[in-house]
């Protein structure tokens, strides 16, 4: 989960002007210096976004999708928000945004798109935790990130393409390097079964002693169910 530039506070904070990021990176010529040169036009993006369209503070950037029936569950918000859902890439997001302030981008969108589409809970109360907590916290770039994850934003992530936490867990660390460093009932667990490790729950107990459940919670909802349930609510929003 390394690779980016860290740089995010000092954007926000104007400790580094974004025109000196922008010079940097076309003196260094490289296909990676040229990617963040992208995702900084999408930050000057997603500014234009809020001074054009203030009431997307509050409402959805796609009108269509004012009405969509989210779920009110004060439980599921909580265990998210405490890294408890039982989907360990999930949690260790959320457990490294609690303890350090930051979480990388990769790892925003997974979480995002878990409170929107597996717990199916409005965006407005994400969006609202992490401006609570981040430390690069930046209203229109909040706003955006987490309009997209939900679907209801310009250019947004489509409905129907939900994150599957398990299968963004083994493609973005395979090794589970970083879920054992923030999830720490989970630093015996060997191999893949990190990813999910309900899946073999006598392997789970052989290599940490417990049962899942003790220390470590099962998962609060199961996602092929929950992605089910985001379609249908979206079809419904969308007539």
């Amino acid at each position: 989960m390394k690779g980016t530039s860290r740089l995010s506070v000092h954007l926000r904070f104007g400790t580094l002007s974004i025109r000196e990021c922008v010079r940097a990176a076309i003196d260094n010529k490289s296909e990676g210096a040229q990617g963040w040169v992208n995702e900084l036009i999408w930050r000057e993006f997603y500014n234009m976004i809020l001074h054009h369209f203030p009431h997307t503070e509050e409402d959805a950037f796609n009108e269509n999708f004012n009405d969509l029936r989210w779920r009110e569950s004060e439980d599921d918000l909580q265990a998210w928000c405490d890294g408890r859902t039982g989907y360990p890439i999930v949690d260790a997001g959320m457990r490294e945004l609690n303890t350090t302030g930051y979480m990388h981008n990769r790892v925003r969108m997974i979480v995002a798109s878990f409170l929107t589409k597996d717990l199916r809970i409005h965006w407005k109360h994400g969006e609202r935790y992490f401006a609570r907590k981040l430390l690069d916290f930046d209203l229109s770039q909040n706003l955006g990130g987490w309009q997209w994850a939900a679907s209801t934003g310009t250019d947004a992530q489509p409905y129907f393409r939900i994150f599957n936490p398990v299968r963004q867990s083994e493609r973005f660390d395979p090794d589970g390097e970083y879920v054992r460093h923030f999830v720490p009932e989970l630093k015996d667990v060997k191999g893949k079964a990190i990813h999910a490790p309900w899946e073999k729950p006598s392997l789970f107990k052989e290599q940490t002693g417990d049962e899942i459940g003790d220390e470590y919670p099962e998962p609060i909802v199961d996602h092929s169910e929950a992605r089910d349930a985001a379609l249908k609510m979206f079809k419904d929003a969308k007539g």
